[in-house]
């Protein structure tokens, strides 16, 4: 009986082990509808902070001659704006919780695809059909490639999932890979930082190497921040833990200081170039450094990180063509160029403007400031005397003015 009973018993049993191999494809599947939430939340945050920062600039535009240098605060659409800034920044702050750190910085292509698409919509020029593609076909072409390079990284980004609890990122915080690499990064940040200060080397490589950089830091702190708080939300509580503090003033800091050299680039250079390198530096930089702290790309196959390398490489060639299709800026300069007088420091001395940039004025958003500037700052003309021919008694100036017209 015993031995007849056996082979039922291996019948009966093997259902629950087939059940038991079934569990993992649901984790899988599960990460993925995690990795989704996050970069739709991500491409949702982008588009919506990209429309808010052009409804702000339009604002500033319309107000441009405006004698109150504040009149956009009692405008709808300025505030508007900022409305919408503050929920696409919470949307692109929540996505760090529920995606990996290289899959979602990527992501911010999205806003120059915005940028491009939202400048060309209220552009009030009249084209034709063929002037308007010759025009604008590097703007569709690289957000053509943007949105191919943004399906790859969403297909192909890796799917690592981590709880975010103190444990786990103090973990993270002292091994030796993360280690190793904010000692690389220290040195490099400081060599850079001599030859911008001491050598005044004002390259823009070396100002957007420094904002890549402290940014890298940024979005890793900032994945930790926001991982905490959900986990809390969760029922795990874990903003009792001195390292969410710690997290929370590097996250401030490093974005403080990375917006202060942010400022500095803008002044010297335009926005289009800033757009470009500074995304392709700031993403390789954001990449490496989530790739070595939570270790996104363990256990990953060679396909996998293949084919998201090539969709990072995509994304770079589309903003890299987008920004490259602005109008650049010929700034109206009222004054004597301080680079004419010989002996005399110029705007590029220390990164400081000695000289009002006008260009700099309304540097973000995708819109065009369109105000005519020499008419603002038109010179003012001597008083015409004329020639009183024939009258004794009042003597002819010794110069005669000659009255031009204004297009002269």
């Amino acid at each position: 009986m015993e031995g007849g009973n056996s082979p039922s018993l291996q019948l009966q049993q093997l259902p629950l082990a087939t059940a038991a191999v079934s569990v993992q494809p649901h984790t899988d599947s599960f990460s993925y509808k995690e990795n989704l939430i996050g970069a739709l939340l991500a491409i949702f945050g982008h588009l919506v902070s990209s429309i808010a920062l052009n409804l702000q600039k339009y604002s500033h535009i319309r107000l441009a001659g405006s004698k109150d240098p504040r009149a956009y605060f009692k405008t709808k659409t300025w505030w508007s704006g900022l409305f919408l800034l503050v929920l696409g920044e919470l949307g692109v702050f929540s996505s760090y919780a529920f995606a990996p750190l290289s899959l979602i910085v990527p992501l911010s292509a999205v806003s120059a695809v915005a940028s491009a698409i939202i400048g060309i919509i209220f552009v009030k020029e009249k084209w034709k059909p063929k002037e308007f593609l010759r025009r604008y076909v590097l703007s569709f072409v690289g957000c053509g490639l943007a949105i191919v390079g943004t399906y790859l990284l969403v297909t192909f980004g890796p799917n690592s999932h981590e709880k975010m609890t103190a444990e786990n990122i103090t973990r993270h915080l002292v091994s030796w890979p993360f280690l190793l690499y904010m000692l690389v990064e220290i040195i490099v940040f400081c060599l850079l930082l001599y030859f911008y200060k001491e050598r005044n080397a004002n390259f823009i490589v070396i100002i957007l190497l420094l904002v890549a950089l402290l940014g890298s830091m940024t979005v890793v702190t900032v994945k930790a921040v926001a991982g905490m708080i959900l986990v809390s939300i969760q029922g795990s509580l874990q903003l009792d833990s001195p390292i969410f503090y710690i997290m929370l003033v590097c996250m401030v800091a490093t974005a403080i200081y990375q917006a202060t050299f942010l400022a500095q680039a803008s002044q010297l250079y335009d926005s289009a170039q800033i757009s470009s390198i500074g995304y392709i530096l700031s993403t390789t930089a954001a990449i490496s450094a989530g790739a070595t702290f939570y270790l996104d790309f363990m256990g990953e196959d060679v396909l996998h990180i293949c084919m998201f390398a090539l969709g990072c490489l995509i994304a770079f060639l589309g903003v890299f063509l987008i920004t490259r299709n602005r109008k650049k800026p010929v700034p109206f300069e009222p004054y004597i160029s301080m680079d004419a007088m010989p002996g005399m420091q110029n705007m590029h001395d220390k990164g400081i403007a000695v000289q009002p940039d006008l260009k700099a004025s309304f540097s973000y958003g995708a819109l065009e400031n369109n105000d005519s500037m020499p008419e603002i700052y038109t010179p003012a003309t001597l008083p015409i005397v004329q020639e009183q021919h024939g009258s004794k008694g009042v003597s002819a100036p010794p110069y005669r003015v000659l009255e031009h017209s204004k297009k002269e």
